[in-house]
């Protein structure tokens, strides 16, 4: 089997083609918006879907959905304090994220905002 000589010993010549063929993919790979959105930009409550919001610390895909499902049926989120209407978001939670959260998306966020 013919190998690649490193200063460490012999190396496999298939295994060096597999990692360099894997390097290369890698380079070359699209990136989601979730792997976008969990490098640390914020992240619109109001359009994000069950995926996107998954990326953020703390809420997983079931939580995710009962934020999307609160969403549709309650109209836009205007400030993250509404999060905590969410079955599963507390204060805690809402701290570790509220970094993480932007609230635009809809003329109607923010007039229900300013209602409160």
């Amino acid at each position: 089997m013919r190998t690649v000589i490193s200063k460490k010993g012999r190396v496999n010549l298939a295994l060096a083609a597999l990692i360099a063929l894997a390097m290369s993919v890698a380079l070359v790979a699209p990136v989601s918006a979730a792997e976008k959105a969990a490098g640390g930009t914020k992240i619109d409550v109001n359009t994000a879907s069950v995926e996107e919001l998954s990326t953020l610390s703390g809420i997983g895909p079931a939580l995710a959905g009962r934020i999307v499902e609160h969403r549709k049926a309650n109209g836009p989120f205007a400030k993250p304090e509404d999060l905590l209407a969410v079955r599963g978001v507390g204060a805690k939670l809402l701290d570790k994220i509220r970094d993480r959260l932007s609230f635009g998306g809809s003329k109607k966020a923010a007039s229900r905002s300013r209602k409160k």
